[in-house]
């Protein structure tokens, strides 16, 4: 049983590091995606191996800073600087930094995630219409308390860099939402957090 475990977190350990390089040297932004393609690498048939997300985030942060390092930095710190342009005009909005730009794993082809507060969805549809925004409207299952629930989200782009806003209420400002149910909560950044960021450098 011991042997069979050992094997199990090997094999889990290895689809990880294999999925953080695929998404560091593809430009892959789906962790799913990058998943699946490092199990068929691996010959992996078995979910139990499967890693999750965050395995993955920190193999990918190990994989650039070993083999980005130069190239990452900069590239890091052009996307919280538009992140941070952006958010300021979203004020009335409440705007959070979410996901890998945040977190510091982001990539060439990553998007800006975005969570932002509103008494309706509606209100921020309106600020992208009078501005002349194009954007693409979808949904994503958040868990939010604990409770599963539907959220608006808005995908656009800004200074050429891919957005997706993800629109809650007002009331949820408080609340730790997650992206599944065994996951972890989402870490946000506030606009005065992230202007610590893009200052530090």
């Amino acid at each position: 049983m011991a042997r069979e475990s050992q094997r199990q977190g090997n094999l889990r350990e290895r689809i990880a590091h294999l999925a953080a390089r695929i998404m560091a040297e593809d430009g892959i932004d789906d962790f799913g995606y990058a998943k699946r393609k490092a199990a068929r690498q691996a010959g992996a048939h078995d979910t139990r191996a499967m890693p999750d997300n965050e395995e993955i985030e920190r193999a990918l942060a190990t994989y650039r800073e070993l083999y980005q390092q130069d190239e990452h930095g900069p590239l890091l710190a052009e996307l919280r600087q538009v992140a941070l342009g952006l958010m300021r005009s979203l004020s009335q909005f409440n705007p959070h930094l979410v996901g890998s730009v945040l977190s510091g794993v982001a990539g060439r082809h990553s998007a800006i995630d975005l969570h932002l507060f509103a008494d309706s969805a509606k209100d921020f549809e309106i600020y992208l219409l009078n501005r002349g925004v194009r954007y693409k409207p979808t949904q994503v299952r958040a868990y939010i308390n604990h409770a599963e629930r539907l959220v608006p989200l808005y995908a656009f782009v800004h200074e050429h860099t891919d957005i997706r806003a993800m629109v809650l209420d007002n009331i949820d400002q408080r609340s730790p939402l997650k992206l599944s149910a065994a996951g972890r909560a989402m870490e946000r950044a506030s606009i005065a957090t992230v202007e610590a960021l893009v200052s530090a450098g």
